[in-house]
C-alpha cells in the first residue's frame, strides 16, 4: 500500500534551541542576496563632465558677483547712516550742552528774583534814597524780565530739538540696524556660493584640472581673437574717417567721440585712470575690497578713474549710470566696460578689444579681452 505521508521538512536546531526550517532560511537567504544585487544595480548619479563642471563654477561665480554687489551696497549705506547716527549723536550732545547753560541761565535768575523778591515798588519808592535810584532800577527789572522769558522760550525751544534729534537718531539706528542686517546676509551668501566653487574644484582629479584648465585657455583664445578682429575693424574705420577728413589730427584717443569740446581734459583724466589700473596688475581680487592691496571689479574701477579726479559711486549698478553711455564700437581708453544682464562685473577699457578688470576670487588683477563675457553696455566717465 502506497504510502500517504507528508514529506518532511528539514529542520536544525539553533544555538539557543530555537528550531528554524532550512527552506525557509535558504528563501530568506537568497531574499537578501536579490536585495544586495538590487541596490548595487541601482543607477548612481552620472559624474558631471568638465563643461558641465566649467559651467556650474563659472555659474558660482557670477553669483557671488551679484552678491558681493550687494554686499557694496549695503556696506555704503551702513557707512552713511553710521555717519548720519553719529552727526545726529553729536548733535545732541551740543544741545544737551545747551541747554545746560539755559538752565542755568534760568537758575541765576530764580536766585535774583528769591533775593529780591517780597519787595513791592512803592516799599522800594519809599526807601529810594533817590526817586531817579528807583525808575532806573525798576527799568533794568523790565530788562531782567524780558530775558526770563527769552531764556524759557530758549529752553523750550532746545527741548523740543532735542526730541525731534532724539527721534530722528531712533529712525537712523533702525536703518542702519537694516543695513547691517542686509550686509550680513549679502556676506554669507558671498561666502556661500564661493565655498561651492571651491568644492566642485576640490573634487576634481590631476587630469580633470588639466582638462579645465584647457578649456579655460580655449575660451581666452577665442576672446582674444574676437579683440584682435575688433581693433583691426576700429583701425580700419578710422583709417577711412582720416581719407574722409572726419577725423582728428594725430588720431587723437581722447574723448574725440561725443567730448563736446572737452577731449583734451577727458583724455588726460583716463590716462590717470589707466595709469593707476596698470599699477594694479598682479594684485589679488577680493570681493568687497577697494584696495590698495586687493580689489574687487567695481572697487577697482571706482580707485582708478578717483585717481583721476572723478568720484564714482561704489557698485556696478550705480557706475553704469554715470557718465555717457558709448557703443561698443566707439570705446575709447578708460572707458567703463560692464557685463552680463544683472550688470554684475565691470572692466576698463584699455584699447584693442582689451581691458584691465579684477576678474574673480582666485585670479589677480590682469588685462583681458572684453570679449570673454557678454556685453551688456559702456560709460565714459569724467
Amino acid at each position: 500500500m502506497a504510502s500517504h505521508r507528508k514529506p518532511r521538512t528539514s529542520v536544525l536546531t539553533s544555538p539557543g534551541g530555537r528550531r528554524t526550517a532550512a527552506g525557509l532560511t535558504s528563501a530568506a537567504l537568497a531574499s537578501v542576496t536579490l536585495l544586495s544585487q538590487s541596490a548595487d544595480a541601482a543607477p548612481r548619479a552620472p559624474r558631471p563632465t568638465i563643461e558641465e563642471v566649467k559651467q556650474k563654477v563659472d555659474g558660482l561665480y557670477r553669483q557671488a558677483e551679484v552678491a558681493t554687489q550687494k554686499y557694496n551696497a549695503a556696506k555704503e549705506r551702513a557707512d552713511h547712516q553710521r555717519t548720519t547716527v553719529d552727526g545726529l549723536l553729536d548733535a545732541a550732545a551740543e544741545r544737551a550742552q545747551k541747554m545746560n547753560d539755559t538752565r542755568r541761565e534760568l537758575g541765576t535768575f530764580a536766585s535774583a528774583q528769591y533775593r529780591t523778591g517780597g519787595m513791592n515798588p512803592t516799599a522800594q519808592l519809599m526807601l529810594a534814597k533817590d526817586p531817579q535810584q528807583f525808575f532806573d532800577r525798576s527799568h533794568l527789572m523790565e530788562r531782567l524780565t524780558s530775558r526770563q522769558q527769552q531764556a524759557v522760550s530758549d529752553y523750550e525751544e532746545q527741548a523740543a530739538a532735542a526730541a525731534r534729534q532724539r527721534a530722528e537718531a531712533g529712525r537712523s539706528l533702525e536703518r542702519l540696524q537694516a543695513s547691517q542686517a542686509s550686509l550680513k546676509a549679502s556676506k554669507q551668501s558671498v561666502q556661500q556660493k564661493l565655498a561651492e566653487a571651491r568644492q566642485l574644484l576640490s573634487r576634481l582629479t590631476v587630469q580633470e584640472k588639466a582638462r579645465l584648465a584647457e578649456l579655460e585657455r580655449q575660451k581666452e583664445a577665442a576672446a582674444k581673437r574676437k579683440a584682435e578682429e575688433e581693433a583691426r575693424r576700429q583701425q580700419e574705420r578710422e583709417r577711412q574717417r582720416q581719407q574722409d577728413g572726419g577725423g582728428t589730427a594725430g588720431g587723437d584717443t581722447g574723448g574725440s567721440t561725443g567730448g563736446g569740446g572737452t577731449g583734451g581734459t577727458q583724455s588726460t583724466k583716463a590716462e590717470k585712470a589707466l595709469a593707476f589700473a596698470r599699477a594694479q596688475i598682479g594684485k589679488p581680487y577680493v570681493w568687497g575690497a577697494t584696495g590698495p592691496s586687493s580689489y574687487d571689479c567695481s572697487g577697482l574701477t571706482q580707485a582708478a578713474w578717483k585717481a583721476a579726479g572723478v568720484d564714482l559711486p561704489r557698485t556696478t549698478w550705480d557706475q553704469v549710470k554715470v557718465g555717457q553711455r558709448v557703443a561698443t564700437s566707439n570705446l575709447q581708453p578708460g572707458d567703463l566696460v560692464f557685463f552680463f544682464d544683472d550688470i554684475s562685473h565691470v572692466g576698463m577699457y584699455i584699447g584693442g578689444g582689451k581691458m584691465i578688470h579684477a576678474p574673480h576670487p582666485g585670479a589677480d588683477v590682469r588685462e583681458e579681452s572684453i570679449y570673454y563675457m557678454p556685453i551688456y553696455g559702456s560709460v565714459r566717465p569724467g
